[in-house]
Formats: C-alpha cells, sequence, structure tokens
C-alpha cells in the first residue's frame, strides 16, 4: 500500500494506532515518546483523543528518519521538533554509524520495527525500521554508509542480512497466526532489490581500485530456473573489496549459454548457485566441470564451486575433484582467495 501524502491525510488527523501503522512503529513506542520527550500531537480531539496533524506526522517521520540512522531519541526529538517549525542544521553525530548505546554490549535497545530482530547492530534496526515504512531513499542512504562504513561482508552479515531473516520470520510467523502476512512481502522485495542495488554499486565503483589488476575473473551464475541473485551479488562485492575480478552472468542461465561462456573465458573459478534441489542440477555441474578451454593441445579445465542450501539434496562424498560444496560466504571467498593465490597468472 502506498505511503498517505501530506496532503492526502485525514483533516481531522491520524489517530497514534493509524500513524503508528503507517510509520512502521509500534503504539507504544508513539507514547513513550511523548512521555519522555515530550514529542506528541499539537492537539486533542474533544480534549482527550490524540489526533496528528499533517505537521505532527512531518515531525514523528523525521523522528524516524533520525533514529534510523543513530541519532539519540531525545537529540533526535529536539530536531524534529525544530525542522517541523523551521530549517535546522545538521545533526550530529555526523560520523555514522559510531551510535550511542545503552547496552554494555553495544547493541541497541528494541525499538519500533515489529521485526524479530534480537540482538543486531543499531544499524540493523534502524534499516529494518526504514525497510517496514516502505521508505525507499532511507533504506537506500542506510545500505550505502553500511557498506562504506564496515565493507561489504561485514555489512552483509550483520547488518543486511538480519534485517532479511527477520522480515521472513515475521512473514511466516504471521501467517501461522493467521494474520495477514503478506504486508511484510513488499516489505522484503523492497529490501532485496535494495541491497542487490547497493552491493552491486559497491563493486562496480567502490571495488574498483582494489580489482585494478585482478587478472582472471571468477564467473558466476545462478543454473537454470534459479532467480535468486542476491547470494551472488554478495559473494561479488566480497570479491570485489578481495581485488578478484568477477563474471556475473545472473539468473536463470540457460545450460548451453553456461558452458558457452566457460568456454569463452578463461576464468579462476565457477559459482554456481542453487537456493532449491529442484534447481541443483548435478548433472549440468558435471558438465560445466568438464568443460574444456584454451589454445589445441594446451586445453584445460576450471575448478566448479557449488554454492546454496539447493546442493544439500544432490551431493555426495563421490564427486570428483573438480566439484567443490562450500558451505557459507567465507568458505567460498577462501576457497577463491586460495585459487588466486595459486593460479599462474599471479
Amino acid at each position: 500500500m502506498a505511503t498517505p501524502q501530506r496532503d492526502e491525510l485525514p483533516v481531522a488527523g491520524l489517530t497514534t494506532g493509524q500513524l503508528a501503522r503507517l510509520l512502521g512503529v509500534s503504539p507504544t513506542t508513539l507514547r513513550s515518546w511523548d512521555r519522555r520527550y515530550g514529542f506528541g500531537p499539537a492537539s486533542r480531539a474533544d480534549g482527550r483523543h490524540r489526533r496528528w496533524s499533517p505537521d505532527d506526522v512531518a515531525m514523528a517521520r523525521e523522528m524516524c528518519r533520525l533514529t534510523a540512522t543513530g541519532t539519540p531519541p531525545a537529540e533526535a526529538a529536539r530536531t524534529a521538533r525544530l525542522r517541523a517549525r523551521g530549517p535546522v542544521g545538521p545533526v550530529r553525530p555526523d560520523e555514522w554509524p559510531v551510535v550511542p548505546s545503552d547496552r554494555a554490549d553495544g547493541t541497541a535497545p528494541r525499538v519500533g520495527s515489529g521485526l524479530p530482530l534480537g540482538r543486531v547492530r543499531s544499524e540493523c534496526r534502524g534499516l529494518a525500521r526504514a525497510a517496514v515504512r516502505l521508505d525507499a531513499e532511507e533504506v537506500r542512504e542506510l545500505l550505502r554508509r553500511a557498506v562504506a562504513h564496515h565493507g561489504p561482508a561485514v555489512a552483509w552479515e550483520e547488518v543486511m542480512s538480519p534485517a532479511l531473516q527477520a522480515v521472513g520470520r515475521k512473514w511466516q510467523s504471521s501467517g501461522e497466526r493467521g494474520e495477514q502476512g503478506e504486508q511484510y512481502v513488499e516489505v522484503e522485495h523492497l529490501l532485496s532489490w535494495h541491497i542487490s542495488a547497493a552491493l552491486r554499486h559497491y563493486y562496480l565503483d567502490a571495488a574498483r581500485p582494489r580489482r585494478a589488476a585482478s587478472g582472471v575473473p571468477v564467473l558466476l551464475s545462478c543454473l537454470p530456473g534459479e532467480q535468486h541473485t542476491l547470494p551472488l551479488d554478495v559473494l561479488t562485492a566480497v570479491l570485489g573489496d578481495e581485488g578478484l575480478a568477477v563474471l556475473m552472468l545472473g539468473g536463470s542461465v540457460p545450460a548451453d549459454a553456461l558452458i558457452t561462456a566457460v568456454r569463452r573465458v578463461a576464468s579462476l573459478a565457477v559459482v554456481l548457485w542453487a537456493q532449491t534441489g529442484d534447481t541443483a542440477d548435478l548433472a549440468l555441474a558435471r558438465r560445466v566441470a568438464g568443460a574444456r578451454w584454451g589454445v589445441r593441445g594446451a586445453r584445460t579445465q576450471t575448478p566448479v564451486l557449488l554454492c546454496g542450501p539447493g546442493w544439500h539434496q544432490v551431493t555426495d562424498s563421490a564427486e570428483p575433484p573438480e566439484l567443490t560444496y562450500v558451505t557459507s560466504l567465507h568458505d567460498a571467498v577462501s576457497t577463491l582467495t586460495g585459487l588466486r593465490r595459486g593460479h599462474p597468472s599471479r
């Protein structure tokens, strides 16, 4: 559902419950902000019922945006009130994401995304809140900062992936309780698309200097029928950070096209992703491993890495040495950087 704009809000204003659903926070969070920081609607209908005017809603949106970027709630409330009355300067701290915390272990307290996040980085909570609000610009900015500050591996493991998993758990648990879990489908799609975009941008731009002299590329591909490219986007960004070039073929690559690419490209290795057993085609993986390339009389083969949970259902201990099953992002990166060190071009 599209987010109502300022001039589309009810003339009488929104109730606290309506505003909470609009922003993707809990009504308790809004009441807590009012109680702690005097951050509430300017007027009450009939002297009792709280009604949030368009100006109040704009102020609450700004509060959510600021807290999502790590601004302490008290400072965010003060700044949001000022901005509701007129522009003010930038908010400190501007060295995102150094975020104050009320906990000794540095994690942030639970706030308002409505998702089962557990103990995660405060950047992850901010990302979850922005995603639930369907605030695409904020999601994009938070992801850009996370990747730039932490690098793609840590950003994925500690910020992006936990948020995505929490959306999935919320979707599943809502369906089990007979609630409308479909409301989180659009959140997952929004988040997945922007995560892919952020990681691809990082590989294409930020990681370019580190892979300038990287030599032969790693060829990445989803098998026929496999559309889940996000894991390969993650691997692409991390390999770029390690100075490796990548040739990414994308989702659902036809078998003949995949074999042709392997024969045309002198790649360091081929990575095949399968999300489910339905797409984990072991016969095709063996064909890829057996594909030879190079000049006549000096043809060679390329190691093949099998990545993704789908391979669990089809691999066995009798696989040829050209096929290597990897179980994690760290395992894949370690294997590929090891192949680079042993490659003649290096």
